[in-house]
């Protein structure tokens, strides 16, 4: 379905032109952070592993310290959901995008700036950890944002076309980092990319984060937002926390930590410890595998807008389930392909597991945002999606590597997998259908709920 198709067969939100503008700034931050986010993943294994930590008994223990520190980035990112979120519903979406952009991209140059562990010692993986909290901070407070400031301007019959289009920016960011390491690896040798080549990747996010900022700057909030702030301004209410979401939307914000706990797990398989399987076990070299995730990337960012699409047509639920069942199914057909060593079934393995995960991945920031009423709701989507990172995401390659150097073999990886998309089933089958809902109606009716006991009973008109 085209953008102009989805548009025009749904009516209300932002016209056209407008709406393509915020899509283009939402996407340019979600692709320059991103970028900066998947650079280091990738360079967990590639490099962090080689330059910034002490040489473990074998090439897998390097890559698991290496994936701790990783693991920081997914730490950070709750704080930074609720730091935002909290500023995000009280002064709008843009102000704090603008903010998180310059944070990630600050942080990201310097990691370039960094000595390795032989000049240094331990101040280097120190360093390389502080930095990578603040870049996982930023994250954290981009995800809402960015998907807010789309859905909140979007046509109600549309809503999860136009939203997905952030979410396709996470593939674009990730399909840049891989462009970027391809060229470097395939242009250095592997003694020249290790000394300083990979630096250059790091350096490149100055420029990016100039672009995106400045199509930020062109760009505002939503009517509804703006209508609602000042709303809250004239009741002189002061709850934005993340205590008062809790409070409120408690199912709101459970739901959407089950949405997001398997389709998360799965991500991080399939870009970032596949990378170390086929290292490890399968023996590919780095340039080969940089070229399949670029395919697969590029596949991924064409499959979310129609996932998207298709969940303002049959339902999120629907679309949703389909994704978690089959992610479910994945590992165990997906490492018997990459053990063969066929380009072709490898390639196929990867693309797969991404169209799975783009099924669950379009909807999210649609049905999230649908869980909430406007003036909390850059907490309540960013806490439910960021806090899963820390036992989803963060903690997936760790234990995938692990499960592969305790047992030497893929099934029981692909066991971890399949539990955990059965707890995204479980959170689909629970979750209400919200497809072709009007905000202004949802924010009627969610602040006429009674309030659980022990939330506050004083709450201003959405």
């Amino acid at each position: 379905m085209s953008v102009r198709n989805a548009a025009t067969r749904s009516g209300g939100g932002t016209p056209l032109q407008g709406l393509r503008r915020v899509v283009a700034a939402s996407m340019a931050g979600t692709v320059v952070e991103w970028y900066e986010f998947f650079l280091y993943g990738t360079a967990a294994t590639l490099v962090f592993s080689k330059v910034f930590f002490a040489k473990g008994t074998s090439d897998l223990d390097a890559i698991l310290a290496a994936f701790v520190t990783y693991a920081v980035g997914f730490a950070a990112r709750p704080l930074g959901g609720i730091v935002f979120g909290y500023f995000g519903d009280r002064y709008g979406r843009k102000k704090l995008l603008q903010l998180s952009l310059v944070l990630v991209g600050g942080a990201t140059f310097l990691m370039g700036c960094l000595p390795t562990f032989a000049q240094i010692g331990y101040w280097a993986p120190a360093l390389l950890v502080t930095l990578r909290f603040i870049q996982g901070f930023a994250i954290g407070g981009e995800w809402g944002g960015a998907v807010l400031l789309v859905a909140e301007h979007s046509p109600s019959r549309s809503r999860a076309f136009w939203a997905s289009w952030p979410q396709a920016g996470v593939p674009a960011g990730n399909l840049l980092a891989t462009v970027v390491l391809l060229v470097l690896t395939s242009t250095l040798s592997d003694a020249a990319f290790l000394s300083w080549g990979w630096r250059v990747a790091f350096w490149l996010s100055a420029v990016v984060v100039l672009v995106g900022y400045y199509v930020r700057t062109k760009v505002t909030d939503a009517p509804i937002f703006l209508a609602a702030q000042q709303q809250m301004a004239e009741a002189k209410a002061s709850s934005f926390s993340v205590f008062e979401v809790l409070r409120r939307y408690p199912r709101g914000v459970f739901t959407a930590m089950g949405l997001r706990f398997g389709e998360n797990i799965m991500y991080y398989l399939v870009v970032t410890f596949s990378i170390t399987y086929l290292k490890v076990k399968v023996h590919a070299d780095t340039t080969t595998i940089l070229w399949w995730l670029l395919a697969a990337h590029a596949v991924h960012i064409m499959v979310i807008p129609l996932a998207g699409a298709l969940g303002d047509r049959i339902g999120r639920k629907p679309v949703y389930l389909i994704g978690a069942l089959a992610a479910a199914t994945w590992g165990f057909f997906a490492f018997p392909l990459m053990d063969s060593g066929h380009s072709l079934l490898i390639l196929s393995a990867i693309i797969i597991g991404l169209v799975f995960h783009g099924f669950m991945y379009a909807g999210q920031p649609a049905i999230m945002a649908e869980m909430f009423p406007t003036r909390m709701r850059y907490s309540g989507v960013s806490l439910g999606y960021q806090v899963t990172s820390i036992v989803a995401g963060s903690l997936a390659p760790i234990i995938a590597v692990k499960l592969l150097s305790s047992y030497g073999s893929s099934v029981p990886i692909a066991i971890y997998l399949a539990l955990a998309a059965s707890v995204t089933v479980i959170a689909v089958l629970s979750a209400k259908e919200t497809k072709g809902i009007d905000l202004e109606s949802l924010d009627t009716e969610l602040t006429q709920q009674p309030a659980p006991a022990g939330a506050s009973a004083k709450v201003a008109p959405a």
